[in-house]
């Protein structure tokens, strides 16, 4: 089983002041979501009028929204230890640390990023934004973008349609949270040297 999460949030990056505004979280097992979370949260700052231009998210919305802390701790305890999953990582795990660690919890595992191994599965892809990829694959509606449990069930059928692509190219039957840290750090001249060399080491 893994987790996907996807934020919403009023800014780029926590470090600057930026918050979260919505966070969901996706349970997948064996092809199939077997359950999710999702929450609007306030944390009691200001949302730019860009970013509800972008997201659909209005100050009005989250200012009767469960508080922040609260929505973390549930999360977090929905989730687990399970891996974690996001397309571009990077962003969301910056997030879940910062208001994690403002809720006075920590994370007990690793990220693994789809953005990142999708750059070596789909090398011809115009680019590896969420949207662009789901045009790209042809994967199936989950609803409006930039909304947390739309792009996190987006993720969701991404990460099938890599596994399934592999599956062809490569002949690795199942896309592992392990597996997608070793892609998201490999080159993508040397993709089948690392899957040869991955399938080696999981054969022995």
């Amino acid at each position: 089983m893994l987790a996907i999460i996807d934020f919403e949030t009023t800014g780029l990056s926590p470090n600057v002041g930026a918050r979260a505004t919505e966070i969901a979280a996706v349970v997948v097992q064996g092809g199939r979501m077997v359950r999710h979370y999702q929450s609007l949260m306030n944390a009691g700052v200001w949302i730019p009028a860009f970013i509800t231009s972008l997201t659909g998210i209005t100050n009005e919305m989250v200012r009767t929204a469960p508080p922040a802390a609260q929505v973390m701790g549930e999360v977090a305890d929905f989730v687990g230890d399970l891996p974690l999953v996001a397309h571009n990582a990077s962003f969301d795990r910056k997030f879940w640390d910062a208001e994690l660690a403002l809720a006075r919890r920590t994370r007990p595992q690793e990220f693994a990023c789809t953005m990142l191994a999708a750059r070596r599965v789909y090398p011809t892809a115009p680019n590896h934004k969420l949207g662009t990829l789901a045009t790209f694959a042809r994967l199936p509606a989950t609803g409006q973008a930039h909304r947390a449990l739309a792009d996190a069930e987006m993720t969701a059928h991404l990460l099938w349609h890599m596994e399934a692509t592999l599956a062809e190219r490569f002949q690795i039957p199942h896309l592992s949270h392990a597996l997608l840290r070793v892609l998201q750090r490999a080159k993508v001249a040397d993709l089948r040297a690392c899957l040869t060399k991955w399938q080696g080491s999981a054969a022995a």
